[in-house]
């Protein structure tokens, strides 16, 4: 029989008067220093930290929620959260993932519900896509109003405003120009596109199903995931 004998000290005072002291949330061994009264983790998880910071934050867009990664990784979504909020701010500016138009390009705009809290807060995601790239070139959070989509309009580059676009009869849409703006009925298919994506877009994130128990506990993950997900998105059309 081979035995392995571990003495731990106090990372704090450096004594050996330990006693255990329960298990947090990530199921790691706490201990309690008898001498200096100081709480810690005996054995830390510094090892797995990158590996697991790295497959979490992938693992995040891939219609998981907090509390899911919480109980896959044995990490409390406290500390997701953070890793989420860091990553998202630090992305790259929005407009850096948009290829170039071109003169013939065609634009599709589409809007779909969600909601935060509960489904009497309804909000509104628009979008709008390039059709030759299949790239969502700009996108707008809010109400069903002409307010929003005033908003997702002035988010569309400079170049992609002179192209045709297309959208459904919603009256928010009579604000784009006439010269090249289309309504037009979902029976055409020209905005089969925009619409299909909304599909790609539910599947991969859980907060956006209607049906779910993952939804939005606030507008802040909101916004961040759907950026997130959308840079994503056209980053992986670019490459």
């Amino acid at each position: 029989m081979i035995q392995k004998i571990i003495t731990y000290y106090c990372p704090h005072c450096g004594s050996d008067q330990l006693v255990k002291n329960g298990h947090n949330k990530a199921n790691s061994q706490q201990a309690h220093c008898k001498d200096c009264g100081a709480y810690f983790v005996l054995e830390p998880k510094q090892s797995q930290k990158t590996v697991t910071h790295r497959t979490i934050l992938k693992t995040a867009l891939e219609r998981c929620s907090l509390r899911g990664l919480e109980r896959i990784f044995q990490v409390t979504r406290q500390t997701i959260a953070k890793w989420i909020e860091a990553f998202v701010r630090a992305l790259p500016a929005f407009r850096k993932t948009i290829r170039p138009a071109r003169p013939d390009d065609k634009l599709e705009l589409d809007e779909a519900w969600s909601f935060v809290g509960c489904k009497k807060q309804k909000r509104w995601l628009w979008t709008v896509m390039c059709r030759r790239t299949r790239q969502i070139i700009a996108f707008a959070i809010g109400d069903h109003s002409l307010a929003t989509c005033k908003r997702l309009w002035k988010r569309v580059p400079d170049a992609y405003r002179r192209c045709h676009s297309l959208s459904d009869f919603w009256q928010a849409y009579h604000l784009l120009p006439e010269s090249t703006h289309q309504c037009v009925g979902k029976e055409t298919g020209e905005t089969a596109h925009m619409e299909r994506w909304y599909n790609t877009l539910r599947q991969r994130l859980a907060r956006y199903v209607r049906k779910t128990l993952s939804f939005s506990k606030s507008d802040k993950f909101h916004h961040l995931f759907t950026k997130w997900f959308i840079f994503e998105y056209n980053q992986s059309l670019t490459s």
